[in-house]
């Protein structure tokens, strides 16, 4: 099945189906554009072309190829006029009724063979073609916004979807050149589920009282290599916006723990305070410079204590390598890694609570961070038996390195670390059921949310043994399902330690 020269027809003229459009009569297609409401098709194709005339302006595209897009494009305000499109694709609003009422209209207008895809970002794909003539030939294709720039399309396979039309979609995308992933129609898909614990793990620091939201942004992208934290983020995407979806793959999983949404979030939307769009969320955007943290290194401290560097280091050799440039050394045989300053233990955090684990002995526990070569600063939390006199001793140290510390409360999994912890699990459950292969699932994480790596290179690259350990501790700390270790991890754990 070869959809490269298949007539395309977009339902709905609102941001993402004039995206849509816009990549269909740009990549070749006889394109046509249906709306309801005709004043507003009109309106969104006087957008459409002050959108391209911007982009020739900027020599995006040229002035010759947007004239032989244009005339591909074909407004039609009638839905009869779509009976010659081989693909059709529904951007229109999401719920379920409208989408199914609209298939089984088409199924009447369009041939037998015309495939019937949705756009949706969060309903049954499988619901959607129930009631619809040759339900093998309904499909999701899921773009992200804004349509022409985001490369991540997620092809979703509803139960009687055909194997053959997603490979066809798929080839069509990577012609569109996209990033196509294939995955089952399950609640979120990929991407809207498996990125809830971005933000739940982060929202519940902020309810135990853990850090501020401007110190939890800065952890996790300083120590995680993220964009945005998940307060920035949220307030990017709007408060509301994400409580929704939170709210409604949390109800289509039937209150699975995993997906619980955050009392603190719900307070900004109770409040209207819901990011940008709003002028303030977590942020006060109504200032001209919004306020964020800035971690300085303190240098002024003099640092006269003995180092010894204990353990393997496996997964950390950039950690090593900083720490032995500084202080050289051979280090030590031991079951556990750490570094003995003076009187107090310096260990990265494997999940624990400082205080349950390791009290009365004086224990700082280490967030993890993905590049010790670039780093700036580092996130410590410690037992309660450790005085402001060995913080402030390990400060120095810390400024010897050249990097600045971020203290926070004592918190199982610290930062960083847990919520890694926590994206891997949720990516092995998805691949444990089927939902999708490793490889979209990294793919759809990193060019659908801009994650700078996939759950999977990061199981990689912290360790898998480390990850099922940070999970074991967080289960039996909060004795809740949601920290439950996947099955897949475990199996994958074992065949490691036999292999």
């Amino acid at each position: 099945m070869d959809l490269t020269p298949a007539k395309i027809a977009v339902i709905g003229c609102g941001t993402m189906g004039i995206g849509i459009t816009q990549l269909a009569m740009f990549n070749g297609h006889q394109t046509f554009v249906y709306d309801l409401d005709s004043q507003k098709l009109n309106a969104a194709m006087t957008g459409l072309r002050q959108t391209v005339d911007k982009l020739i302006a900027k020599n995006k595209i040229s002035a010759q190829d947007a004239e032989l897009a244009f005339a591909r494009l074909h407004v039609v305000e009638d839905i009869q006029a779509l009976q010659v499109a081989d693909l059709v694709i529904e951007a229109v609003v999401e719920r379920l009724e409208v989408k199914q009422a609209l298939f089984q209209q088409l199924a009447e207008i369009c041939s037998v063979e015309t495939i019937l895809a949705s756009n949706t970002s969060s309903i049954s794909v499988t619901a959607i073609a129930a009631h619809v003539p040759q339900p093998e030939r309904v499909v999701g294709l899921h773009f992200f916004n804004p349509a022409p720039v985001m490369k991540l399309v997620e092809i979703v396979q509803g139960l009687k979807t055909s194997k053959q039309l997603c490979q066809a979609l798929k080839a069509l995308m990577l012609k569109w050149n996209k990033v196509p992933v294939l995955t089952k129609s399950t609640p979120g898909f990929i991407v809207n589920r498996i990125a809830r614990p971005f933000y739940a793990e982060g929202f519940r620091a902020l309810q135990e009282q853990v850090t501020s939201y401007e110190r939890l942004d800065f952890a996790i992208k300083e120590c995680g290599g993220f964009a945005m934290g998940p307060c920035q983020l949220t307030d990017l995407i709007g408060q509301d916006v994400n409580f929704s979806v939170t709210e409604s793959v949390y109800k289509a999983f039937f209150a699975e723990p995993r997906y619980r949404p955050s009392l603190v979030q719900k307070e900004l939307v109770d409040a209207g305070c819901l990011g940008r769009k709003t002028g303030q969320g977590f942020y006060d955007y109504r200032a001209d410079v919004v306020d964020q943290l800035n971690v300085k290194l303190d240098t002024t401290q003099a640092f006269s204590q003995a180092v010894q560097l204990y353990g393997q280091w496996e997964n950390m050799p950039t950690w090593l390598d900083r720490v032995q440039q500084k202080y050289p050394q051979t280090v030590q045989a031991a079951s556990v890694d750490y570094v003995q300053i003076g009187s107090i233990r310096l260990q990265l955090s494997q999940g624990e609570s400082a205080d349950l684990s390791y009290a009365p002995e004086k224990v700082v526990l280490m967030d993890w961070h993905a590049d010790f070569n670039r780093a700036k600063a580092v996130v410590l939390s410690h037992t309660h038996t450790c005085d402001a006199t060995d913080r402030a001793i390990i400060d120095a140290f810390f400024a010897t390195l050249g990097l600045a510390v971020l203290w926070i409360k004592d918190y199982p999994g610290m930062l960083t670390l847990r919520t890694l912890a926590m994206l891997v699990n949720e990516a092995c459950e998805a691949t444990l059921h089927g939902i999708a292969s490793s490889e979209d699932i990294d793919r759809a994480m990193r060019y659908g949310v801009n994650y700078p790596q996939g759950p999977f290179q990061w199981l990689a690259q912290i360790g898998a043994e480390r990850i099922l350990t940070c999970l074991e501790q967080l289960y039996q700390i909060y004795a809740e399902e949601k920290y439950r270790p996947s099955l897949y991890l475990k199996q994958y754990v074992a065949q490691q330690r036999t292999a």
